[in-house]
């Protein structure tokens, strides 16, 4: 895993945003930024408070969440709402 240190401070605020967000599966963040799902669960605990990251593990968990692929509506094939700024590989669109 990459530690912290090796995110630039704006990539590390898109990733907890991406992890965050309800819609936006973990394959996404796997795909822009190369981290798995278990490293962005511990990047989260890092960097979130205790209490953060307990809701943000229930609510993933739940099933109320679409982070993974699977539990998401079949006709739902892209990463990213349709009206958000592009994104291309590793890197964000800028602002």
């Amino acid at each position: 895993m990459r530690s912290n240190s090796t995110f630039s401070e704006r990539e590390l605020d898109r990733i907890i945003e991406m992890a965050w967000e309800d819609r936006t599966p973990f394959e996404a963040i796997l795909y822009q930024f190369n981290i798995s799902e278990k490293e962005v669960i511990i990047l989260m605990r890092k960097n979130l408070k205790e209490k953060s990251f307990k809701l943000w593990r229930k609510r993933v968990q739940s099933g109320v969440s679409q982070k993974h692929l699977k539990k998401r509506n079949p006709e739902i094939n892209r990463f990213k709402c349709s009206r958000q700024r592009s994104i291309s590989g590793n890197k964000i669109s800028k602002r």
